[in-house]
């Protein structure tokens, strides 16, 4: 399975869950799921994640070494899931995706079982410390849920 978180920028929240999710892959020794993030815009194209989610992903043991990039149709083709951080992102990405695709699109924290209906990954580029550290805590309770919901192939035997 291959799939892809997606946030405005391609700097904080997308780049955090995929981060997240990259170790908890490692940790489970899985190499079933691919992860990759992207942003609806074009701003942080190249660059790498903002420094304070860096910074509070090291803290946690967690490496963000993501270049951001944008997120485009074609994507579509090849993610299996596409992963929204937020509503008026689902509706970007609703707009940009051909019928077929649409059905590709969630909610990232739809995974987490202790988040409401429509739970969003709030924006923390205007927060605070305590506002990356939330992004973390929530993006990691989402990729634990993915994981949960996609348990690794069974090997025939």
């Amino acid at each position: 399975m291959r799939l892809v978180f997606v946030c405005l920028g391609n700097i904080c929240r997308s780049p955090t869950a995929e981060g997240i999710l990259r170790h908890l892959l490692r940790e489970a020794r899985r190499t079933d799921i691919e992860v990759d993030s992207a942003g609806t815009g074009r701003w942080h194209v190249d660059e790498p994640p903002d420094p304070r989610a860096v910074a509070t992903a090291r803290r946690r043991g967690v490496t963000l070494d993501h270049l951001g990039r944008q997120f485009t149709r074609n994507d579509f083709a090849t993610y299996d899931l596409v992963l929204a951080v937020d509503v008026p992102v689902a509706r970007a990405l609703t707009n940009l995706a051909s019928p077929e695709h649409r059905e590709r699109i969630r909610l990232a924290r739809s995974f987490d079982p202790t988040a409401p209906p429509d739970a969003e990954v709030p924006d923390p580029y205007y927060g605070d410390q305590a506002a990356f550290d939330q992004v973390f805590d929530v993006c990691l309770a989402a990729c634990r849920g993915i994981l949960a919901a996609f348990p690794p192939p069974t090997s025939p035997g």
